[in-house]
């Protein structure tokens, strides 16, 4: 016969052991600091609602956004993340794991399925997303790593050579910082929408923009891609190291200039200084700059994996971290000089 002692102590093992499974480990920071605020954490495990998946993560990847909001850089952007410390204890975006529940609603996705797509709280061992939004099936040939990379670099070199630059075949597209994230992106998918692309990078990385594809490439620490005569119908800004005046001895009468970065020296502007000084130069100019800050869709999510499925975009992967050592992934994301992307194993 079984006693009441027994009894309570049997449902308070399963009460435990069901907690147990309820928990998930996830990178969390509640404070703005250097890359080591950053601590990984037994949080609870989301559970999906009637429209969205639960991912089990395999891979995430880092951007430098994420090093921005751990920083609490730039100052400005404080009003946003929060003025003394952030609105949002989770941190990572990019993902790519294997669905392991889905609501009710939900018919696009089933349990084992591969998939790949961007959610704030990526640092984790789960996510929970919204089946209709930025999340789409992982194509076999790309490994977990290589999709995980992919999703704000990539979406942010589509939508600012196609949407904002509107590459057309033939035009030529000079992509300065062609080695890094979005430049490795770029690269790859000016060409496949046609365009003549010349890549600037250093001297290790000329190798690395030829295999993507680059048309040619020039080594900045050699020669200056602003005194040549070449003129381009396209600039993807994306290093900020030369002053609009300067771009444009390069570039058409009515090229079109994106800007999608700059240097991080200012700690109140950060890459927004040079953004602000590349608008006002070209007020009084034929050719115009844009700036914008990429946003993710199912659309523009399946042409990436329509272009990874055919061997037209793959990621270039600088260096892999597992999750406990996400504060030095983080680390070389913002005082390194990562080509390509940085990933994290879960």
């Amino acid at each position: 016969m079984t006693s009441a002692t027994d009894e309570r102590e049997s449902v308070e093992a399963l009460h435990a052991a069901t907690a147990k499974k309820s928990v998930m480990r996830a990178a969390v920071r509640e404070r703005y600091g250097e890359p080591d605020v950053v601590e990984i954490r037994q949080i609870e495990k989301p559970t999906p609602a009637d429209d969205e998946v639960l991912v089990r993560v395999r891979a995430a990847s880092v951007n430098i956004a994420d090093w921005y909001g751990v920083v609490g850089r730039p100052r400005i952007g404080r009003f946003a993340m929060g003025l003394f410390k952030p609105k949002e204890t989770r941190i990572g975006i990019d993902y790519a794991g294997v669905v392991e529940e889905v609501g009710k609603d939900v018919t696009e996705f089933q349990p084992g399925d591969e998939v790949f797509g961007g959610r704030t709280g990526a640092y984790a061992e789960y996510i929970v997303a919204k089946a209709a939004r930025a999340i789409v099936h992982k194509p076999a040939n790309a490994s977990f790593e290589v999709a995980a990379a992919v999703p704000v670099a990539a979406i942010t070199a589509l939508q600012a050579l196609r949407d904002r630059g509107g590459l057309k075949p033939g035009q030529k597209v000079l992509i300065q910082g062609a080695s890094g994230g979005v430049g490795t992106y770029a690269v790859q998918i000016a060409k496949a929408l046609g365009g003549e692309v010349t890549a600037v990078c250093s001297t290790p990385n000329v190798e690395i923009a030829r295999s993507l594809g680059a048309d040619r490439v020039v080594d900045y620490t050699i020669e200056d891609c602003t005194k040549t005569d070449e003129r381009y119908d396209l600039l993807i800004d994306i290093a900020g190291t030369r002053p609009f005046r300067r771009l444009r001895r390069v570039l058409k009468p009515d090229a079109h200039v994106v800007v999608v970065g700059g240097p991080r020296k200012s700690r109140l502007l950060g890459p927004l200084g040079h953004v602000i000084r590349s608008k006002v130069a070209s007020i009084f100019v034929s050719q115009k700059t844009t700036f914008f800050v990429a946003k993710f869709n199912k659309e523009d999510m399946e042409t990436l994996r329509e272009l990874l499925e055919a061997g037209k975009m793959t990621s270039v992967v600088d260096s892999v971290y597992p999750l406990d050592r996400i504060a030095d992934a983080l680390d070389r994301m913002g005082h390194g000089h990562p080509r390509g992307k940085i990933v994290v194993t879960v």
